[in-house]
């Protein structure tokens, strides 16, 4: 998996895909042994010795045949190096890290928990209170009726879905949201009910009742950038931006008193990394300066289209520099 990783970071890496597409081979599935995910699926300790045998030595067999077919391509393609020194040396660590785990306040998150469903509440009841009748409003469909049919929001004009329905897409709310209350409080209720129902209630569930502890997948042959993903729980999508996700995020813990919690990051570390490669001085001159160089790279951006415009057209020049100052960051 991490060999084409390094070689195809685009494509699926499962044994079974790479086996399919590289050995032109179809390996037997374990949903043949157990069935399907489920309810009903069994157990390998339900399974035959014999089939398992057959099942054990194909994978271990595929594996081998795969490892062979890309060692020659991670020298071609110059990758064979990190292969070696990044990634086969990091599995070892996230392993230890998953074996590790990190520790959750449960005590924490099911009194916030509990606040969080009286603000849920509250915005129900200011939400029934103008619409003047009480609706799922889960339901995009009894929602469309009550913001697009009964208080004619938005005009005559709203669009709708393949269903016939009208689309409650939060895109379609936050665009309505700045001259109607209602709208804003359904998009609050939204955002409430998504954190406390994926986050605060659903995080205490994925405590190991043995260790005490929440172990998450650290998964490295995900992303095509080359970061890692979190998996089971993902613990990457917990919102930064939001007061409600920043207290989320103070449910994790360090193990004791004795232990502390820290947080690094490189600011735009590839920013960085390419003005250092490239030697490109403006990039590198803005980043000594402190500067935001998103801010610094749209106004120049900006200088060097405006110099372009016809100056002998003050019409022209005022109506493009307004088209481009919604695009770029104005200059200070």
């Amino acid at each position: 998996m991490i060999a084409h990783y390094l070689i195809n970071p685009d494509m699926r890496h499962n044994m079974d895909v790479l086996s399919e597409t590289y050995l032109k081979y179809a390996p037997k599935s374990i949903e043949v042994l157990i069935g399907k995910k489920g309810k009903n699926q069994k157990s390998m300790r339900d399974v035959a010795i014999e089939d398992i045998k057959e099942y054990a030595v194909e994978d271990a067999d595929v594996t081998f045949q795969l490892k062979e077919h890309f060692q020659p391509i991670l020298e071609k393609v110059g990758t064979k190096k990190l292969f070696d020194e990044i990634e086969i040396p990091l599995v070892e660590v996230l392993a230890a890290m998953e074996s590790e785990g990190i520790n959750l306040d449960v005590d924490f998150l099911k009194s916030m928990s509990k606040d969080m469903q009286v603000e849920i509440d509250a915005f129900e009841q200011k939400i029934y209170e103008i619409a003047g009748e009480t609706f799922n409003l889960a339901s995009p469909k009894q929602l469309g009726d009550i913001l697009f049919d009964k208080l004619k929001i938005g005009g005559a004009k709203q669009k709708k879905t393949k269903t016939g329905q009208y689309a409650t897409g939060e895109e379609i709310l936050s665009y309505l949201a700045k001259d109607n209350e209602i709208v804003r409080y359904i998009l609050e209720w939204r955002q409430l009910v998504k954190l406390k129902s994926t986050y605060v209630d659903a995080l205490p569930n994925q405590v190991d009742p043995k260790t005490k502890r929440v172990h998450t997948d650290y998964m490295q042959t995900v992303a095509a950038t080359g970061r890692l993903s979190s998996n089971n729980p993902n613990l990457q999508n917990i919102p930064i931006r939001t007061e409600r996700g920043r207290q989320i995020r103070k449910a994790f813990i360090a193990r004791d008193e004795n232990y502390t919690l820290i947080s690094a990051d490189y600011s735009q570390i590839e920013l960085r990394i390419i003005a250092a490669l490239s030697g490109e001085t403006t990039m590198i001159e803005a980043f000594r300066n402190g500067e935001d160089i998103h801010k610094s790279t749209a106004s120049k951006v900006l200088m060097f289209l405006w110099k372009k415009l016809p100056k002998n057209n003050v019409v022209m020049q005022k109506r493009s520099i307004s088209e481009l100052s919604m695009v770029f960051l104005p200059l200070d």
